[in-house]
């Protein structure tokens, strides 16, 4: 391994792909923790509430699809800076008294925020980071989400409380701004490691290059243990996915359905049926975020120690079950402290899912097309970021309320189970 590749990654690199994650969710876990309050100042119904995480989410789902293999063509620093700026300009619009349209075009463009991270940091990892840190590094960087709703359900009904949420919004939008600042240090100090192959190749170099790192790949994890397995780079190709790819877009579609159903309404629920202040609802979904960091660095370490990813899958789905039923709980009988019990499980488990899908590419995919292949996945998740909100609103606004609500979100993480097994049982015959 040659000295370049031994020295260890600045700290300020791994910030930079930590609040890359974490930039575009800001707008909108900063209005769910409000949402009481911009409800009843805009007069809205809890459905049209929900709309506003579906347009965030589905303009982030077409954008992960559709603009991968864009991201896959262009440096770093301007990915890196395109997505920090549209952060920025999101929450700027939220500032805007313009009504609820002004706040759909806001989220909008917070989701198409979401549409390069994972892919851009996910190759930063392969091509600046040494094998031995990299799955590690996959945890913290995609703790990021979790990152931003514990600062936005904290700052935002605080800040709201002297500014208005408008206020709090505008003075938010700083953070993406410095965050874009240093960005451009980290990677202009970042060395890329030597023996990745360049981007810019053409369709017989890129042939060797594969092979190459394949070669590379394997050296590696004779050196060091906490290296995943590593699959034939040239099975993937720029047009073809292997079929891991698209089972793991399908769990990600039906974890988020359930992930952002309980994100944005997890505030609202404490306020309406358990009476929780402003700032203490949001503290519900502070809560589920700060365990939601330290469980995605758990789960890394797990992946990173070589863990099989659908056993980990099939273990987060059944928690998740029952941190919906105990948010079922929690309405019925209006104990407090189920629902703080169902928001720690939340963390826990459904919170935790995207590490474990990026570790699993990060052991198949070359950073070559890194970015199109995340994109997919996280094309997945963002499709069911979309479905989650507007359906739960829904629910909510109907005869059955927050109970029904739960108990689809638990049917849903049941689905998620089964699909667990699913691909246990296909790697058994893979074996």
């Amino acid at each position: 391994m040659n000295r370049r590749e031994r020295r260890a990654p600045s700290r300020s690199l791994l910030t930079v792909l930590l609040g890359a994650v974490g930039a575009g969710p800001l707008m909108l876990y900063g209005l769910s923790a409000v949402s009481d309050s911009v409800i009843v100042d805009l007069g809205i119904s809890e459905a049209q509430f929900g709309l506003l995480a579906t347009a965030c989410f589905a303009c982030a789902a077409i954008g992960n699809g559709t603009l991968g293999r864009v991201a896959d063509k262009h440096s770093d620093t301007s990915l890196m800076t395109v997505v920090f700026v549209l952060a920025a300009a999101a929450l700027m619009l939220v500032a805007i008294p313009a009504g609820f349209w002004m706040l759909l075009i806001a989220a909008g463009i917070s989701g198409i925020a979401q549409s390069f991270p994972n892919g851009v940091t996910n190759r930063i990892l392969l091509e600046r980071v040494p094998t031995s840190k990299r799955i590690g590094w996959v945890g913290i960087k995609q703790s990021g989400v979790q990152v931003s709703q514990l600062t936005a359900s904290l700052a935002f009904p605080l800040l709201a409380t002297a500014a208005g949420w408008r206020g709090a919004a505008l003075l938010i939008a700083l953070v993406p701004l410095l965050l874009m600042v240093l960005s451009w240090r980290s990677l202009r100090v970042a060395p890329l490691l030597t023996d990745v192959p360049s981007r810019s190749v053409d369709t017989t170099e890129a042939a060797e290059s594969e092979a190459a790192e394949s070669e590379a790949a394997e050296s590696e994890t004779a050196e060091s243990e906490t290296a995943a397995e590593v699959v034939d780079a040239a099975s993937v190709t720029s047009t073809r996915y292997p079929g891991m790819v698209w089972a793991l877009a399908a769990f990600g579609l039906l974890n988020g359905v359930g992930v952002q159903a309980t994100n944005v309404y997890m505030p609202l629920f404490s306020v309406r049926e358990l009476g929780f202040p402003l700032v203490l609802g949001g503290l519900t979904a502070a809560v589920a975020g700060a365990i939601g960091v330290a469980a995605r660095v758990g789960w890394a370490r797990q992946m990173a120690r070589g863990a099989s990813g659908p056993r980990v899958l099939l273990l987060l789905a059944l928690v998740a079950v029952i941190g919906a039923a105990m948010f079922y709980g929690a309405g019925v009988s209006g104990w407090a402290w189920m629902l703080w019990v169902a928001a720690a499980l939340h963390g826990t488990s459904a919170l935790g899912v995207s590490v474990v899908l990026m570790s699993a590419l990060l052991r198949s995919i070359p950073s070559a097309s890194m970015a199109s292949a995340s994109g997919m996945v996280s094309a997945g998740m963002f499709a069911g970021f979309a479905l989650g909100p507007v359906g739960m609103g829904l629910l909510v606004s109907s005869p059955g309320g927050f109970s029904l609500g739960w108990v689809v979100v638990g049917l849903i993480y049941l689905l998620c189970a089964l699909l667990a097994v699913l691909l246990i049982r296909a790697a058994r015959r893979r074996e």
